[in-house]
């Protein structure tokens, strides 16, 4: 039997998908009322009754927005940090730990904007409150799975696409479609992004073997190649490109004005620099073999 919260998210529903399709036995926890336990986990500790579980994968989480307040600062560590404790301690309560534990965590916790195939070696040096409090989330888990003897796996994702997707792939698709998104000096970029039917397929794999890994579609596509294939899905011309030096004097106006300026130095930087990662480890510890996103992505 499985235990998976955040089965109502964006990647929750695939890894659900999966595991329904191979006709493993599975109890979600959640706030919604669809979950198996109704929980939240951010405040409260579940009750499991005695359920005995193989595996655990904890897929909820409050996912990589930027915050306009210290309210919301705060919300990723109560859903993060403190949502990952709570399920620790209902497991503890239960007269069978699992076998193996799997924590969905995120490429945020490196702290880079720019760099090229960073692997799994690289310091955490996150500063932004969702980046520590993936960290925080991480050594919590991982100390409780060495204390209890439990096979421990973090899987650290990138952007992750899929049909209807949150954040700001979702809202380029909706920018393409109503025909405001602008690529930045031709959209040169290349980031690294992963299907999330890939990772359903693979989690239980990963789960056997234990570890950190980055998982990527190993091809790592440019802002200009993904907009273009949208673009093509959607029936709508190709998105124009705003040559740098516009972009960088709105940037210049977005430092002054905040949050009323789409754009500020900040964010020039991160959309005009390559940011890569290295999942070789994946590739050779369990198998990881992902279809690359621009052949995958083909259902808005």
């Amino acid at each position: 039997m499985i235990l998976l919260s955040g089965a109502s998210g964006f990647l929750g529903e695939k890894i659900l998908n999966s595991l329904e399709l191979s006709n493993l036995s599975v109890i979600t926890v959640g706030r919604s009322h669809r979950n198996s336990v109704i929980c939240d986990l951010s405040i409260d500790v579940p009750i499991l009754l005695n359920y005995k579980f193989d595996c655990v994968i904890h897929a909820a989480g409050l996912a990589h927005v930027v915050p306009f307040s210290k309210d919301s600062n705060q919300s990723f560590f109560s859903i993060n940090v403190t949502g990952a404790n709570n399920l620790l301690i209902a497991l503890e309560a239960l007269d069978y730990l699992p076998k193996h534990f799997v924590f969905i965590s995120s490429v945020s916790v490196y702290g880079m904007d720019f760099g090229l195939n960073i692997n799994e070696s690289e310091k955490l040096k996150a500063k932004d409150p969702y980046g520590l409090s993936k960290i925080k989330a991480e050594k919590i888990i991982q100390e409780w799975c060495t204390k209890n003897r439990i096979t421990c796996t973090i899987l650290r994702l990138p952007l992750v696409v899929g049909p209807n997707p949150p954040g700001n792939l979702g809202s380029m698709i909706k920018g393409i479609k109503k025909g405001f998104y602008f690529n930045i000096s031709g959209g040169k970029a290349k980031k690294s992004m992963v299907l999330a039917e890939d990772v359903a397929k693979h989690i239980l794999k990963s789960a056997e073997i234990g570890g950190i890994y980055n998982l990527t579609d190993g091809y790592h596509p440019s802002f200009l190649e993904l907009s273009s294939c949208i673009s093509l899905q959607l029936v709508k011309k190709q998105p124009l490109s705003l040559p740098y030096w516009f972009a960088f004097l709105i940037a210049k106006f977005g430092d002054v004005f905040g949050n009323k300026i789409p754009l500020n130095s900040k964010k020039l930087k991160k959309v005009t620099s390559d940011l890569t990662f290295d999942d070789a480890k994946a590739r050779r510890a369990f198998g990881w073999n992902p279809t690359a996103v621009l052949d995958g992505f083909d259902n808005l």
